[in-house]
């Protein structure tokens, strides 16, 4: 049996007990209608609002269907990553609408939510998409994030085994504060499930703030927001943008968004400065409610995949 099926086979169990705890907020990604299932997500923490799907957790979702070439690949710092999207008509997706400057987003991050990526795919004239990742042995979660031509933005995911053994890392403390090359980047404000909240990320470098952040992917900031657990995906965008006469280029960058239940979450700022894009990382726990961290896993050694992979197309240049 597939590492794959059995994982599925477990968080179906899972499901069936735990499934009413699922909930959502508003979201930047879908939001599933009655009846449709939801792939490899385990249960949250308490709803704040009514049952629906948050993004990410399906991997089918309105007729679209993320399809993975492999959903097991070898470890390696530039494994090629190939899947395509399917239409409706079960036929590979060629047609897609701009969205902050990129035809997809693709978000990679083992499931103990470390190893974050954002990559942006090569696309070939067939619909298939191709793209490096530095891949490490465990679980991982693919997330596909675009809006097929004529159509509106949606976010599918879909699971990933890395072979080789893996020892889930726990998640880091909350903070207010991460640093990255240099950077120190402070966060201002909490997060109320069920509420649109305000998040300010302020940007410095040797104690001095940057006022000088450069554009990327249409913003000067561009944030992921995670939920441990399901992983169920929030894709949130700040306030203003470059050269809107009033958006300032640091070093505050501005955030709203709205988290689909009390639980712990894990946000990822990408920005860009001296022309190379950097990520920070926190963990934020809801303001109202309980919070659910993760439980100790053991070890586990994943198969050999049944197909190797060749090296392709490299990342965006956005990230060298």
């Amino acid at each position: 049996m597939k590492t794959t099926t059995k994982i599925a086979t477990f968080v179906a169990g899972l499901a069936a007990v735990f499934g009413g705890a699922v909930g959502v907020g508003t979201l930047v990604g879908p939001v599933g209608s009655a009846g449709q299932e939801v792939h490899h997500s385990s249960p949250a923490a308490t709803t704040a609002g009514p049952e629906k799907i948050p993004g990410g957790l399906m991997i089918s979702d309105q007729g679209f269907t993320l399809a993975l070439a492999n959903d097991e690949l070898p470890a390696g710092p530039a494994t090629n990553l190939r899947f395509s999207v399917l239409g409706p008509d079960g036929r590979p997706v060629t047609a897609y609408e701009r969205s902050h400057d990129k035809d997809l987003h693709l978000i990679a991050v083992r499931r103990d939510l470390s190893g974050f990526q954002h990559l942006h795919p090569q696309l070939d004239n067939s619909g298939n998409w191709s793209v490096p990742v530095a891949l490490t042995s465990g679980q991982w979660r693919v997330f596909a994030d675009f809006v097929p031509a004529g159509g509106k933005n949606l976010t599918l995911g879909a699971d990933l085994a890395v072979a080789g053994v893996s020892e889930p890392k726990p998640l880091p403390p909350q903070s207010s504060t991460a640093q990255v090359d240099g950077y120190t980047i402070t966060l201002t404000g909490d997060l109320e499930p069920g509420r649109e909240s305000e998040l300010k990320l302020s940007v410095a470098r040797e104690g001095k703030s940057i006022t000088d952040l450069q554009p990327y992917l249409g913003a000067y900031g561009h944030l992921v927001a995670l939920r441990d657990g399901d992983l169920a995906y929030l894709h949130v965008h700040p306030a203003g943008a470059p050269g809107d006469g009033k958006t300032s280029p640091g070093p505050d960058i501005t955030f709203y968004a709205t988290t689909p239940s009390t639980g712990s979450y894990r946000l990822y700022l990408d920005f860009k400065h001296d022309g190379k894009v950097r990520t920070a990382e926190f963990t934020v726990n809801t303001t109202t409610g309980s919070t659910t961290t993760p439980s100790p896993a053991p070890s586990t050694t994943l198969p050999s995949p049944t197909a190797s992979a060749s090296t392709g197309h490299g990342h965006d240049g956005d990230h060298g």
